[in-house]
């Protein structure tokens, strides 16, 4: 019994700290974020250059481009952007434009730089007659590729295109030459994907001992011999990088090299759609609900129903803390899982009090009928909770960014509510020591109408 008061005393103690963290975390990287319907954020337009790629590529390769920004904005899910693509023109002719709205980001500078410009990297053949108007060409060995900066107006004429693009890309990695014409010097290694192993090896099977331009952003960074068939899809660029330069290229292109590329269009800073107004009273309706709610269990289901408003209130303060310190981004679809997982919650204290209803009229003593009453109703909280944790994963799995939000919203909530109304309701219960031999515990731990 001592040890279940220690148990109760602690969840206390650490539930007021849970909740000085939260009210005392209100600005800065610990505030509440809010997402584009209640707090306005950053519309960007950018303009996604498909010239380049054959029209049948042009619809997987917009899906991808929205996969690869998405995920550089979102890393888990919980940011809740939204990031789509729009084709021009009724028959699907004319400008693809990539739309990005960001919650919470008014800063426009700031929001561009959280999409970033992804370096475009381009592998492109040196047409015969132009390699003396070029900067001195290093080696290109079977796993090695280096070279010297050129100058960034480099004359397009002069080059071929491969088809050799950042989008094949598997990895890139920083490393630091070993070789006499870069030793010691930062190198960016990329290893491409599997098509991209095929077409480099195509690429200087076909051409050794000719140049292979490597572009970064239009601008040419190096400019290799090819001085064999290199088949393990392997090549090392350098150039004058610095260390951080290198890591900085690396970071990126590990991040999602575009698939097209984009430009800056437009931006516009936009307000709530809901607004401060909506977000108070959505906050003043919450808290009502819950006085109610309340009043209800402590009225009906007496000492067990105050336990659940405790329960409940330490549930509450154990998601609040979570949603900053992930954090996630609350929206008014994220709001509305968090209130359907607080109504999981107070539905697990509901069949947990009627339980030990049915017990106490078998005629079993306090402790008894609290251990058998969560005992039988563990099984039928454990499978609608489960059942709900599974529809949270296949909504966070297949849905978009909104429904993914609200979907680890809910998950998160249905997975804490259920270890709240399990251990700490039940450890109260049992700290508490109610003694149903006499009136006043048995009416305590009767519901309804009971005396």
């Amino acid at each position: 019994m001592f040890w279940l008061r220690y148990g109760a005393v602690a969840i206390l103690l650490t539930a007021g700290l849970l909740g000085f963290f939260a009210y005392k975390t209100q600005t800065g990287n610990w505030a509440f974020k809010l997402g584009l319907d209640l707090s306005g954020g950053t519309h960007l337009v950018y303009s996604a250059d498909t010239s380049k790629i054959d029209s049948a590529e042009v619809a997987d390769s917009l899906v991808a481009l929205r996969a690869v920004i998405e995920r550089r904005v979102n890393a888990f899910g919980v940011g809740e952007p939204l990031v789509q693509t729009q084709q021009g023109g009724a028959l699907g002719q004319g400008e693809h434009r990539l739309i990005v709205e960001l919650p919470g980001i008014t800063d426009v500078n700031q929001a561009v730089k959280m999409i970033g410009a992804t370096p475009t990297l381009e592998f492109k053949l040196v047409k015969d007659g132009f390699e003396n108007n070029l900067t001195l060409p290093t080696q290109l060995g079977s796993t090695t590729s280096t070279g010297s900066t050129s100058s960034p107006q480099a004359n397009q004429e002069a080059f071929s295109d491969t088809g050799l693009t950042g989008a094949l890309l598997s990895r890139a990695a920083l490393e630091f030459g070993n070789n006499q014409l870069a030793l010691g010097q930062p190198t960016v290694r990329v290893d491409f994907n599997a098509e991209g192993t095929k077409l480099f090896a195509d690429i200087t099977g076909a051409n050794v001992g000719k140049q292979l331009a490597i572009f970064l952003d239009g601008v040419l960074i190096s400019a290799p011999v090819i001085q064999d068939h290199i088949t393990n899809g392997i090549a090392i660029i350098s150039g004058n990088f610095t260390a951080e330069s290198a890591r900085e290229l690396v970071r990126n292109l590990n991040l999602g090299a575009l698939p097209v590329p984009i430009t800056l269009a437009s931006t516009q800073t936009i307000g709530a759609t809901l607004g401060d107004e909506a977000l108070n009273a959505g906050v003043t309706a919450g808290v009502i609900g819950f006085f109610v709610l309340a009043l209800f269990l402590i009225l009906w289901y007496r000492l067990p129903g105050v336990v659940a408003v405790v329960s409940l209130i330490i549930y509450i303060l154990i998601m609040l803390v979570l949603f900053k310190l992930i954090p996630v981004v609350l929206t008014a679809a994220g709001i509305a899982g968090f209130i359907l997982s607080v109504g999981l919650a107070v539905d697990a204290n509901i069949l947990i009090a009627e339980r030990m209803k049915e017990e106490f009229a078998a005629g079993a003593k306090a402790e008894h009928a609290i251990r058998e009453g969560f005992k039988r109703a563990w099984l039928a909280i454990r499978d609608t909770n489960i059942t709900h944790i599974i529809a949270a994963i296949i909504l966070f799995w297949f849905g978009t960014s909104l429904i993914k939000g609200f979907a680890l919203v809910f998950g998160l909530g249905v997975f804490i509510s259920m270890l709240s109304a399990i251990t700490i309701s039940r450890t109260f219960l049992l700290a508490l020591g109610v003694d149903t031999e006499k009136s006043l515990g048995r009416f305590l731990m009767r519901s309804g109408l009971h005396k």
